[in-house]
Order: structure tokens, then sequence, then C-alpha cells
């Protein structure tokens, strides 16, 4: 019998991977905070080391009635040179920063946000540390109609980089769980069905709803292509037995979110804006609103005392020299954040209103804005799509008619006859138009809103014409009869 001989190799293979540095980690949290909560996180730095100091204004901007001649001013926000007078400081959304003996009112409102009713709610369970950094990654990732779309691998990938946890899979999927279970129904769906499904089965808690849960589990398909004639077969009920069944269905909520949005009062929150864009004629100026965001610097006396205890041969010193040399390197390191963060936003912005300029120029024409979409500013300004994301990401621009979320600037593009293309927030509007002023004795059907789109221009099959419908949560024809 022949013998078998088992070799062994070894191999040798080398693989590159990008690691963050703690200090781009720094810039990357402080890119997601809005204006406010950057303020915060500045003075709560300012607290927690002595070697930082906050250099703050003897007076409000535009304020000359508590003396000094501005240097100070100058120094902290960066911007007295803009105005030459009081009155050259703009008002925003109703809030006069130009000073004077009055008190300046900061915008503040009393309705929670979307995503504070759901991190209240996640405080109220008994969660460890990690589950809750896990629960508000999740709530932070959901999208404006309350659902999830990003990957649990994307989210573990991105817990690992920005909080420095590596939960597993099964550990984010317990977390997410417990989020579905939350008000409004539905909410953290990753699909939608999945997200009629939750509502089913809370609904479900009251009275029997197993044939609308089969019909959305297994025959999910026919359902939304309406191949609704077949289904009695296939369940082996009756026709009115399925019939009641699609009602329970259809009067389900696709966008809890949005419903979310509503009841808390997202609608009327008084927003502090991130940029200010100022339009004359075809010049088209950005400016960051951080009036109340101090400058910062490193204690001149704290450099001091490390100059002094650094000269010094005793042991002590030497040791209290190490100490002091930390806190300076880590101000200034906060220090350098910040200005990457100022001048990532500055770059993101200017190029958003660069790519959309007849949009500014226009006096804000919804119909003059162009298809875009975050990779386009990406490749402008250099910057990787995740940078451009949190950006985008709860920020917002003053404009002379009125604020915009940034995300506002962003859309995908649909075909047109004539082989262009137009923005999808232009499509949603036109659509919008056509429903509200249809008659409601006789609502128009998919097929009757996609001939009246290409009469507009528009290339849409009737399906697609029926998912932009229900992206605007409008029902279908027989329900919006009156």
């Amino acid at each position: 019998m022949a013998k078998t001989h088992f070799a062994q190799t070894q191999t040798q293979q080398q693989t590159q991977t990008q690691k963050l540095s703690p200090q781009q980690v720094m810039v990357a949290r402080l890119l997601e905070l809005t204006t406010i909560e950057v303020e915060e996180r500045v003075r709560g730095e300012v607290m927690e080391n002595p070697a930082l100091e906050c250099v703050e204004p003897d007076i409000l901007p535009g304020d000359d009635t508590q003396g000094g001649d501005g240097d100070e001013f100058s120094e902290a926000y960066g911007s007295a040179d803009d105005y030459s007078t009081p009155d050259d400081v703009p008002e925003y959304n109703g809030w006069d920063y130009r000073g004077g003996n009055d008190s300046v009112e900061l915008p503040v409102s009393d309705a929670q946000s979307f995503g504070d009713t759901l991190v209240e709610q996640l405080g109220e369970l008994p969660l460890t540390p990690q589950q809750r950094v896990i629960g508000e990654y999740i709530i932070g990732s959901l999208d404006d109609d309350g659902l999830l779309h990003k990957p649990l691998t994307e989210i573990e990938d991105e817990l690992l980089l920005y909080a420095s946890i590596a939960p597993s899979q099964q550990e984010i999927e317990e977390v997410l769980g417990m989020i579905q279970g939350f008000e409004p129904a539905g909410i953290a769906a990753r699909s939608l069905q999945e997200c009629l499904l939750l509502q089913l089965a809370r609904n479900g808690k009251e009275r029997d709803l197993s044939l609308p849960c089969r019909i959305v589990s297994d025959y999910y398909d026919d359902f939304t292509k309406r191949r609704w004639d077949t289904l009695p077969a296939k369940l082996g009920v009756s026709e009115e037995e399925c019939r009641e069944a699609i009602a329970d269905i259809v009067r389900l909520n696709p966008r809890p979110g949005a419903s979310l949005v509503e009841s808390v009062g997202m609608n009327h929150q008084q927003i502090m804006p991130d940029f200010n864009v100022d339009i004359q004629g075809d010049e088209v100026t950005v400016t960051l609103n951080n009036y109340y965001v101090p400058s910062l610097r490193v204690s001149s006396e704290y450099e001091d005392m490390l100059a002094e205890q650094a000269r010094s041969q005793n042991p002590e010193h030497r040791a209290a020299a190490q100490f002091l040399k930390q806190k300076i390197d880590s101000a200034k390191g906060f220090i350098s954040a910040i200005k990457q963060r100022e001048e990532t936003l500055l770059r993101t912005m200017r190029a958003i209103v660069d790519a959309q300029k007849p949009f500014f120029t226009g006096g804000g024409d919804e119909s003059l804005l162009t298809p875009m979409i975050l990779e386009d500013v990406a490749k402008r300004v250099g910057y990787d799509i995740s940078t451009i994301s949190r950006v985008s990401n709860s920020k917002y621009a003053q404009l002379p008619w009125g604020v915009y979320p940034l995300k506002y600037f962003f859309s995908d593009g649909v075909a047109t006859a004539d082989g262009g293309e137009r923005s999808v927030r232009e499509l949603y509007r036109i659509i919008q138009e056509l429903v509200d002023g249809e008659d409601k004795r006789k609502p128009l059907t998919d097929e009757e809103l996609m001939a009246r789109l290409h009469e507009q221009g528009f290339t849409l099959a009737r399906r697609t014409v029926a998912k932009y419908r229900e992206h605007l949560n409008i029902p279908v024809a027989r329900l919006r009869r009156e």
C-alpha cells in the first residue's frame, strides 16, 4: 500500500487596512454635531481640560454699548469685518442677533425631535452601557420614514470605528428588536415588509390578524403588485375575507417615522442654522453661523508651567511636566479638530452651492435643482462619501427666503423624454400637485398620473409612478374618493 505524504507549506500574504487615528475619529464625531451641540462640546472640553481656554467676547455681536474696541469680538468670532454696523448683521429665523441692551434669544424649541423621543424610550429600558451606545447609534441611522436601511454589518463596522466597541451582530439585532418595540409600531424596520409585519403583530394583540400577516409574510409580492384576485385561492379563504385582510393592510402606516415627527411637532421646531448663505445677484457667499461657538486657545499659563517644569532636574517635576504636556497636546488636538470641522463644513457647503448654483441664484425655484447624490459632492471636494454624509445630516442652511436642511439639495435623477434628467424632488412636487388638484369624486389612477407625467416629459412606468405615490404616503385612487 502506497504511503500518503503530507506536506506543510507556509505562505505570506500582505493586506492593507485603513485605521483612523484618534484625531480623525474626533473630527468625524464633531462633524456629526450641530452648531448648538458643538458649543456644548466646546464648553465641556474647556471644563475638563485646564490647558484649554475659551476666548469669550466682551460684547455680543453688534453690541457697542459695553465699551471695548471689538478686538476680542474679532478674535472670538472671526467675522466682525463682515458687518461694519449693527444694521448689517442679518436676522435669522426671527431672532435678532444685533444685541443692543436687550438680551439675545437663542432658538430653543419646546418640542422633542424624532430621535429624542426614541432615545427617551430607550432610556426606560434596563440596558448595559454598550447596549445603550448601540441603541443610540441605530436610532441615529434611521431615515426620515423611521426605517433602517443600513445593513447590520455596516453598523457593526461603524461602532468599532466611531464608538470603539465591538458588538456581535447578535447583540446589535437584540437591541434593534428592543427599538422595534417602541412607539409608533413599525419603527426601525429594515424594509417596508418588516414595517407592515411589525404593525400587524402589535395590532394583532387586540384582534385576529393572522390572515393579513400571512399575506404580507408569504404573498408580499402578489400584494405589492396588486395580484389580489389570485390570493383567495392561494390562502384558501373567501373573497370577502381576503378583501377585509387587504383593507387591514392598506390602513397601516408605511412611514412610521413621519407620523412620529408630526406627533412631536418637529415640523414646528425652531432651528439654529449651521450656515448662512448670502446671495447678491450671481454671487453666493457661504459663512458658518458660529457666533456662539467661542474660539479656543492653549493656556499660556500652562505653557509657562510646562517650560519651567521641563527645565527642572527634579523627578517629581519631570512627572508634572509629562502631565502638563499631555493636557497641552490634548488642547492643541481639540483646537485642530474644531478648525478641521469648520474647514470641512465650509468646503462641503460651497461645493453644494456650486453644484446647485441655478437654484440659489434663481430665488429658490425647486425646478432648478439638478439630481445630485453624496458621491457628486465627495468628488468635488475630495472627501469620502461618509464625510459628506456626516456634514449633510442634521445640518441646516439659512437662505434669504428660508431655512433648508442640507438633505434638501440631494436627490436622485429621473430620466426625461429628451434624454435628460430631472430631480426626483421635482417629480414628487408635481405628483403632489396633481393629486391636490384632482376631482375627489373621480381621483386620478396611477395610469392617469402616468399619462399626466408623460405630458410633462417624464418617461415613467405605471409601477414606478405607484412607487413614488407611496413614498409620498398618498393612498390609491379608490381610497382618495370622497
